[in-house]
């Protein structure tokens, strides 16, 4: 089971873009950014779309065109953009009803909700612990290294 990269993709934009931002650039094309990620820019088109809607990025039109941020790195947490890009929960149970004869059928579900929530509820508290600001300094840390 191959794990989705879409929160990995969408925190490297944001990253990304304060980074040009922080060196007096604002708008940014997603070629630009598609050259950072090292991906295709239909990839960061939809990306961006999303992070549009979740109102961390707006597009400019026109002469000028492009990309910025519409909030400061610091003001935007992971957990921002794990809601503008994740639709799904983290886990998922059984796609049809266990066998409710069965004592585990009968009780898995409810044991496994409960653990499911309480590691949803832990990654939400480290995703809005994090602003893409924390990792922007993490990831120029990392390579000063």
């Amino acid at each position: 089971m191959a794990a989705n990269s879409r929160l990995t993709v969408a925190v490297h934009v944001l990253t990304w873009m304060a980074l040009v931002k922080g060196r007096g650039r604002d708008v940014v094309t997603s070629d630009q950014i598609a050259d950072s990620v090292n991906t295709n820019p239909v990839v960061i088109r939809r990306s961006l779309g999303e992070l549009r809607r979740a109102g961390l990025v707006e597009a400019l039109h026109g002469a000028g065109a492009g990309w910025r941020l519409l909030h400061e790195a610091d003001a935007i947490t992971l957990l921002d953009v794990y809601r503008a890009v994740e639709t799904e929960p983290l886990f998922a149970l059984h796609r049809a009803e266990p066998n409710q004869k069965c004592p585990i059928g009968a009780g898995i579900r409810p044991a496994l909700e409960e653990v499911y929530d309480g590691a949803e509820a832990a990654v939400r508290g480290a995703l809005g612990g994090t602003s893409i600001a924390d990792v922007l300094r993490g990831t120029l840390a990392g390579r000063a290294g």
